[in-house]
C-alpha cells in the first residue's frame, strides 16, 4: 500500500509538471549511466555524448516539445552497481521529476532499477543492456532498444557454424549479463541439437587475476574463446590470455563492441589485432535523416565518427522526447501509452516500435548484430572486416 501511495504521489507531481509550469520549464529526462568503476565509464561517457546531442537537436532544430518547452538531462552515475542504480533512479524520479530514465548499460543495474520503476511508474529504456529479464517480466514501464541475449546468441551460433568452430570456451563474468549469455548459449545448443562442445568458465567482475580460469581454458584446447567480460575484465582477459600463450593461437570473440572505442588501440596496441567482436552499427549501414544529422554533428563536435553507444544514447533520449510530444503530456502513464502505441525516429533507418510481444521480446526494438574483425594493427574500426550480419528475429 505504501508503494502504491508513493507511486501515486510521484505521478501527481509529474502530471502537475506537465500543465502548471511555465512554457519554458525544461522537460527533464533521466540518464542513468556508468561513470566510474566497477562500471564501464567509457561507455557511460559515450552514451552521455549522444544524450547531450539529443538535447541540442530537440531544443535547436525542433524548437522544443509540447508547444516549445526545451528538454534537459539529469544524470546519475550507476557505477555499474545495483545499489547506486536504484538510488540514482529514485533521485531522478523524486527530485528531478524526470519523464523517463534511459542510458542503462549494465544489465544488473537495469534489472534492479526496473523493480523500483514498476513501483513508481516512471518508464525506463535500456540503451545497451541485453539480459533477458529486463523485458521478460513484461513490466509496463520497461522498454529496450538493444540486442537481447537470444538474438545475440543466434549471432554467435551462426558465426560458429560459418567458421566451423566446434569446441567453444565461454568465459563469463558472474553478472546477469555474463551468466545470461552463457546459459542462453547452452540452451540454444541443446534445443537446436547443434552438437557443440561447450566449456563454461565464470569469474567475479571485480577479479584482478584471471590466469587460473584461462589456464583451464587453455587445457580445454578450444577452437574459439568467447570473452563475456565487460569493461576492465574484458581487457584483462585479452592481456592475460596473451601472457599464457592462449592468444593469438586461439581466436577470441568479444561479446560486445568495446573495440570500436577510440582508446582500443591504446589499450591493446599489440594484441588487439585479429580479435573478432560484436557490433551493432557500421558506417556502411543506412541512417535515418535524424541519424545523418547526428553523425555530422558528432564528427564536428568530437572530431571522430560516432559509435553505437553514442548513437543509441542519442536515439533513446529522442524517443522519450518524441513520446512526450505525442502524448501531449509529461504524465508517466501517458508516456508509457505513447511508447507502446507510437512509432519513433532514432538514428537507424528502421522506425522504432515497442510491441507487446511474447517472452523477452516484450517492448523491445533491436538493431542488426554484426561481427567484425580487425585484420591489421591500428586499423580504423570503420574499415574492420565485416564477417557476419545477423538481423535479429524471434525464434
Amino acid at each position: 500500500m505504501k508503494g502504491r501511495s508513493l507511486a501515486a504521489g510521484v505521478a501527481a507531481l509529474l502530471a502537475l509538471a506537465g500543465g502548471a509550469f511555465a512554457a519554458d520549464k525544461p522537460v527533464m529526462i533521466g540518464l542513468e549511466i556508468p561513470l566510474s568503476p566497477p562500471g564501464d565509464p567509457s561507455a557511460g561517457q559515450l552514451i552521455r555524448r549522444g544524450g547531450e546531442l539529443a538535447v541540442e537537436y530537440v531544443n535547436n532544430e525542433m524548437k522544443g516539445i509540447l508547444g516549445g518547452r526545451p528538454i534537459a538531462l539529469a544524470v546519475q552515475d550507476s557505477q555499474g552497481r545495483t545499489e547506486a542504480g536504484i538510488a540514482g533512479y529514485r533521485r531522478l524520479v523524486g527530485e528531478e521529476q524526470v519523464i523517463g530514465v534511459t542510458g542503462f548499460f549494465h544489465s544488473s543495474v537495469n534489472i534492479a532499477v526496473n523493480e523500483v520503476a514498476n513501483e513508481l511508474g516512471v518508464p525506463t529504456i535500456s540503451t545497451q543492456a541485453s539480459a533477458a529479464d529486463i523485458t521478460a517480466k513484461h513490466y509496463e514501464v520497461a522498454f529496450r532498444t538493444h540486442a537481447i541475449d537470444p538474438i545475440r546468441v543466434q549471432t554467435f551460433i551462426e558465426f560458429f557454424t560459418k567458421q566451423n568452430y566446434k569446441r567453444i570456451s565461454l568465459v563469463a563474468e558472474t553478472t546477469d549479463y555474463g551468466i545470461g549469455i552463457a546459459e542462453e548459449t547452452e540452451r540454444q545448443n541443446d534445443e537446436k541439437k547443434l552438437g557443440l562442445t561447450l566449456q563454461k568458465i565464470t569469474f567475479d567482475h571485480s577479479a584482478t587475476d584471471l590466469t587460473p580460469q584461462l589456464l583451464q581454458v587453455k587445457a580445454f584446447k578450444p577452437d574459439l574463446v568467447v570473452n563475456i567480460g565487460v569493461g576492465q575484465p574484458l581487457d584483462l582477459l585479452i592481456d592475460q590470455a596473451e601472457t599464457i600463450g592462449l592468444l593469438p593461437q586461439t581466436p577470441m570473440l568479444l561479446s560486445y563492441d568495446a573495440p570500436v572505442r577510440p582508446q582500443w588501440w591504446q589499450l591493446h596496441p599489440k594484441n588487439g589485432n585479429g580479435i573478432y567482436f560484436i557490433a551493432y552499427y557500421s558506417p556502411q549501414q543506412k541512417l535515418s535523416d535524424l541519424g545523418n544529422w547526428f553523425a555530422k554533428r558528432y564528427q564536428e563536435k568530437f572530431n571522430e565518427p560516432p559509435v553505437y553507444s553514442s548513437l543509441n544514447g542519442f536515439g533513446d533520449v529522442m524517443i522519450l522526447a518524441e513520446a512526450a510530444d505525442q502524448a501531449k503530456s509529461t504524465d508517466p502513464k501517458a508516456i508509457i501509452k505513447a511508447l507502446e502505441t507510437g512509432t519513433f525516429k532514432n538514428w537507424a533507418a528502421t522506425p522504432v516500435t515497442f510491441p507487446s510481444a511474447a517472452g523477452v521480446y516484450w517492448h523491445n526494438w533491436s538493431p542488426p548484430i554484426l561481427i567484425l574483425k580487425y585484420t591489421e594493427p591500428n586499423q580504423d574500426w570503420r574499415n574492420a572486416t565485416l564477417v557476419l550480419e545477423h538481423v535479429g528475429t524471434a525464434p
